[in-house]
C-alpha cells in the first residue's frame, strides 16, 4: 500500500527570528473604490523583493510557520441602510505554480498594479518531486495516467517564492487538491467519491504543502509564512463539481467556501450547510445567444452546459481572443455592476490556459478593478463579507435574477429587508 501524506502537525515550536523574502509592504485604510481586495494602495510590481526581518514561529518540519495575521486584508463591514453592495469581481487561478511559462509572477504583478487581492488554488502534488509522485494515494486507487509531481526542485523553489510573496501580498492561497486528469479511463470518477474518500484527499493535499521540506529537501528555502492548517480557507476540485461527497468533506475540514462547480449563474451565493458555493457563471459567449462557464477549461464547459453535442471549440472561452475573452467577461461584469450587484468570479487554469484566453483575463483585471465600487478581492475575503451581512439582506439580495436591480431602487432595498421600510 501507498503511505499517505502525514497529517499536518498542529503543533507550534519555538519562537525564532528568520529573514523571509517578501514584496514590499504599504499600509494605509481600504478606500473602498476599486481597492477592496487590499487595504493599501501602495503597489510593489515593479519593486524586487527584499530580505526583511520578521517574527517566525515554525510549524511542524519548517515548511510552514506562524508569522501573524495577514497583511493587507479589507475590514469586512455590513450593508446599512440606502447603501448599495460592491461589485465584487474574484479572479481565480487553478495549478498555482511557477514554472518556465512564469504565470504565477506575471498575474500577481497584475493584481499588484490592479491593487486587487486574488485567490491562487494550490495542488499539493505541486511541491511533491516527480520521484515522490507514488507519495501521492489517490482515494480510488486509480494513479492518472499523466502522474503528479513537479518537473524538478528549482520549480518548487520558484513556486515557493511566488506563494511567500503572494501572501504577503494579501492574496490567498487556496487547495486544487491533487492533480489529476478528468478521465475516468484510470479508474473511479472523483465526482463518485465518498466523503470518505475525499477526506482522505483534503489531508493529503494539505499534508504535501505542510511537509515539503521532507518530501522535496530544500531545507534551505524560507518556510511558507503562514500556517496553511488555519488559513486554508476553500478549494477548487480538478473535475467541475466534485459530486455529493465534496461538501461534506470540506465541511468537516473546517472549509468556509466551495469553488468547484461550473453551472453558476451571476446571482448573489448561498451555502451548503456552513460552505459557501460559489460556481463559476455563465457568462455572453461573443457573436452568439448561448452562454458558457468563465473559464477556459473546456471540461467545465462541457459540465455546465449539460450537452457534449454542444461543445467544442467554439463552445468555450478558451479558444477565443483575447479581446473576445475580454469583451465577454466586461459584458457579464456590466450585467452585475449595473444590474443585482452579484459577485462575478473569473477562473484560469495555469497549465492549459493558452495565451489568448489569459491575456483576456488581465486586460479584464485591468480595465474592470479600477472603477467606483469595485472590490477585486478573493474568496476567502468575499467570504468574510457575507457573513458579515444580515441573513435577512442576503436573502433578499438572492431574490434578484441575472442582471436585476432592484425596482424600488438600492436606496429602500436593504431596509425593507430589515422591515423598516
Amino acid at each position: 500500500m501507498v503511505p499517505h501524506a502525514p497529517v499536518p502537525a498542529r503543533r507550534t515550536a519555538a519562537l525564532v527570528v528568520v529573514a523571509l523574502a517578501a514584496g514590499a509592504v504599504g499600509c494605509g485604510t481600504d478606500p473602498g473604490n476599486g481597492h477592496a481586495g487590499r487595504s493599501d494602495a501602495g503597489s510593489s510590481a515593479e519593486k524586487p523583493a527584499v530580505r526583511t526581518t520578521y517574527p517566525v514561529r515554525l510549524l511542524g518540519d519548517g515548511s510552514t510557520s506562524d508569522t501573524g495575521p495577514q497583511l493587507h486584508q479589507p475590514v469586512p463591514y455590513r450593508l446599512v441602510t440606502g447603501e448599495m453592495p460592491p461589485q465584487f469581481v474574484v479572479f481565480s487561478f487553478d495549478g498555482a505554480a511557477e514554472d518556465g511559462r512564469k504565470l504565477f509572477s506575471r498575474f500577481r504583478a497584475a493584481g499588484e498594479r490592479a491593487h486587487a487581492a486574488m485567490t491562487y488554488f494550490l495542488s499539493g502534488t505541486s511541491l511533491l518531486p516527480a520521484d515522490r509522485a507514488r507519495r501521492y494515494a489517490p482515494p480510488a486507487g486509480d494513479h492518472p495516467t499523466d502522474g503528479p509531481g513537479a518537473p524538478d526542485p528549482p520549480t518548487i523553489a520558484d513556486t515557493l517564492r511566488e506563494l511567500r510573496l503572494a501572501w504577503r501580498e494579501g492574496s490567498e492561497i487556496g487547495t486544487a487538491f491533487n492533480a489529476r486528469s478528468c478521465s475516468r479511463s484510470a479508474g473511479e470518477g472523483e465526482d463518485e467519491w465518498t466523503q470518505g474518500r475525499w477526506s482522505s484527499e483534503i489531508r493529503q493535499a494539505e499534508g504535501f504543502v505542510t511537509h515539503w521540506k521532507t518530501y522535496a529537501g530544500l531545507t534551505d528555502e524560507d518556510p511558507l509564512p503562514f500556517d496553511y492548517a488555519k488559513e486554508l480557507a476553500g478549494g477548487r476540485a480538478p473535475c467541475p463539481d466534485g459530486g455529493p461527497g465534496l461538501v461534506p468533506a470540506e465541511a468537516a475540514a473546517g472549509f468556509r467556501y466551495d469553488a468547484s462547480g461550473a453551472d453558476g449563474r451571476q446571482v448573489w451565493p448561498g451555502k451548503e450547510g456552513s460552505v459557501w458555493e460559489f460556481p463559476l457563471p455563465s457568462v455572453p459567449l461573443p457573436g452568439s445567444t448561448r452562454e458558457v462557464a468563465a473559464t477556459d477549461d473546456a471540461v467545465a464547459n462541457d459540465a455546465a452546459m449539460g450537452d457534449a453535442a454542444a461543445s467544442g471549440p467554439a463552445a468555450g472561452l478558451g479558444a477565443l481572443s483575447a479581446r473576445q475573452v475580454h469583451d465577454s467577461l466586461v459584458a457579464a461584469f456590466a450585467r452585475s455592476y449595473r444590474g443585482n450587484r452579484a459577485p462575478l468570479y473569473v477562473a484560469a487554469h495555469f497549465a492549459t490556459a493558452g495565451t489568448g484566453y489569459l491575456q483576456g483575463v488581465e486586460d479584464t483585471i485591468e480595465d474592470v478593478c479600477a472603477r467606483p465600487g469595485v472590490r477585486c478581492v478573493s474568496f476567502k475575503q468575499l467570504a468574510d463579507w457575507l457573513d458579515a451581512q444580515d441573513p435577512r439582506v442576503l436573502a433578499r439580495l438572492r431574490t434578484l435574477a441575472v442582471g436585476q436591480a432592484p425596482k424600488e431602487g438600492w436606496k429602500d432595498f436593504v431596509a425593507e429587508a430589515k422591515g423598516r421600510s
